[in-house]
């Protein structure tokens, strides 16, 4: 590998060797079965769990819900913590179907890079290019993987100048793919002169890897069918001439990405990619923070929760935050203040993560994901610290798109329900509303199959079967001006107004004239279809 100079070259050892990062793709690209890769080379797990296969190695380890396993699908971020070489790993698994896209919107400001899953046959896809310029608006660098090369696979060149052109960053090849489809035998290691040839035997066996001494070594003959060698002497000719080399600096700044090509579920590619991680990924970086940025280098404890999740472990009805530590060595059993409530927190049982897995957490460092048990004091947003009130900023919560009414199967049950409804109001699973006027809720979500989801929990970890309604409203509002201008807009548009899970006013809406109406007649209020999450 080249040498990379560290953008922060004073870090200590144990933040230095952190990479901290999400994987993000169009649904189906392979995105879990490489997760499930990583985990495997990491030694974390004995047999990768293929997402479609069956039995045993049905059960992937970073699918943890029901729905997830049942599906295929992943619809939570999960998070997983390994060593790899010299490097302590910590990958965040995003949702990869964009009814789910707040989440991963709000992972992405928790990792420090972003490892982009591309399927060799589809190239950039819709969801892919979305969150690509989620990644763009936190200058996130990003690396790319193009999987599936061992299936019928667009032409490589095509599928480079399609990420340059619709996502305007360079593009660096690290490896070249030699065949593919039945053909494809392996990839070329560019940044390293290697050959490497892939298994097709044993799924989960390491790629054969042999150190050749540039294009002309006669060993090459030897290992590639004559026809693929010409094409690929051709192919790597052309890249040294019109593709950019590989350039560390402009990878950090997210200028540029390195492109690996492999096959995930045949172990191929996933190690180099891994490698790559270590050596172009960054190491933890600062944190936007208000009154001040958060350096990691820091003494001082700081760390913020980036995602809320429920009865992950349906026995114990527990509540874990998902904690991004930003800066020092933290050691369990601290005490740190909880800004929001400016109360000391005990961490008693702080946990680390594989997936549904999770082990006690004695120590951890910037750039590490820590899970900790509570029983509703954190939220999203919330910012941890050994005493200073800093305020993590940039954790964004959007309007929903699909507003619908919610009642009990059981009437009686009605207390249960608002309970259920406030645990995934504060996951951020969902928006829930409290009509000003009249009972019950509303609950707004981005996509449909959010709906599908929340009456699936509702029912396997409350025993209550719900059911969802059309609702008159169409998209929601968060109202903004001083108290006096809120209370007096409230008070005259009653019918329209909700209060979410933290007590803010919510404008609710059935047509544009509705926010056209307010812009107009009220100069004092600002309706806004963001709210960053004011802890």
């Amino acid at each position: 590998m080249l040498d990379v100079t560290p953008n922060r070259p004073n870090l200590p050892a144990e933040i230095a060797c952190r990479r901290t990062f999400a994987i993000i793709s169009h649904p189906d690209a392979g995105k879990t079965t490489l997760t499930e890769k990583f985990l495997l080379y990491g030694g974390a797990i004995q047999m990768a769990g293929q997402v479609r296969a069956k039995g045993e190695a049905r059960r992937t380890r970073s699918d943890f819900m029901k729905m997830e396993q049942d599906r295929g699908i992943s619809v939570s971020a999960s998070a997983m913590s390994f060593d790899y070489g010299e490097f302590r790993y910590n990958l965040v698994d995003t949702p990869g179907h964009s009814d789910f896209s707040e989440d991963t919107y709000r992972t992405l400001t928790a990792v420090d890079a972003a490892v982009m899953v591309i399927d060799g046959a589809k190239g950039v896809e819709s969801q892919t290019q979305k969150l690509f310029e989620v990644c763009r608006l936190r200058d996130l660098p990003i690396l790319t993987f193009c999987n599936k090369m061992d299936r019928e696979s667009r032409e490589t060149f095509e599928i480079i100048d399609e990420i340059q052109e619709n996502l305007a960053i360079d593009v660096s090849p690290a490896s070249w793919p030699i065949g593919v489809g039945r053909e494809f035998i392996g990839c070329y290691d560019l940044l390293n002169d290697r050959l490497e040839l892939m298994d097709r035997a044993d799924r989960n066996v390491v790629s054969e890897s042999i150190k050749i001494n540039g294009l002309d070594d006669p060993l090459l003959t030897e290992h590639v069918p004559a026809h693929l060698l010409e094409q690929l002497l051709e192919e790597v000719e052309m890249v040294r001439e019109l593709l950019p080399p590989l350039d560390p600096q402009a990878v950090l700044e997210g200028h540029m990405t390195p492109i690996w090509f492999g096959s995930a579920i045949n172990s191929f590619g996933v190690k180099e990619l891994m490698d790559g991680i270590g050596a172009y990924g960054p190491e933890p970086q600062p944190q936007s923070a208000e009154p001040r940025q958060i350096s990691p280098d820091e003494k001082k404890v700081a760390g913020f929760v980036f995602k809320v999740q429920a009865n992950m472990d349906p026995k114990h009805r527990d509540r874990v935050a998902f904690v991004r530590m930003a800066s020092g060595h933290f050691k369990r059993g601290m005490k740190l203040t909880h800004v929001r409530t400016k109360k000391p927190m005990a961490i008693s049982n702080p946990v680390l993560f594989l997936a549904s897995d999770r082990e006690l957490a004695e120590e951890a460092w910037a750039g590490d994901i820590i899970g900790i048990p509570n029983h509703g004091q954190l939220r999203i947003g919330d910012t941890l610290t050994e005493g200073e009130a800093l305020r993590v900023t940039g954790i964004p919560s959007f309007a929903p798109e699909l507003l619908q009414g919610v009642r009990a199967g059981d009437p009686l049950k009605s207390k249960h329900l608002e309970k259920a409804l406030m645990q995934f109001a504060e996951e951020g699973a969902a928006k829930v509303f409290k009509p000003m006027i009249g009972s019950g809720f509303i609950v707004g979500v981005v996509g449909q199959l959010q709906f599908e989801v929340l009456a699936s929990r509702i029912e396997m970890e409350y025993g209550l079967p719900v059911r969802f309604e059309q609702s008159q409203f169409t998209s929601a509002r968060w109202v903004n001006g001083s108290t006096q201008a809120i209370d007096k807009f409230a008070e005259s548009n009653k019918q329209h107004i909700s209060y979410d899970h933290d007590g803010d006013v919510v404008f609710l809406t059935r047509l544009q004239w509705d926010i056209d109406r307010v812009g107009r007649d009220y100069p004092d209020i600002k309706l806004t279809a963001t709210k960053e999450m004011m802890v």
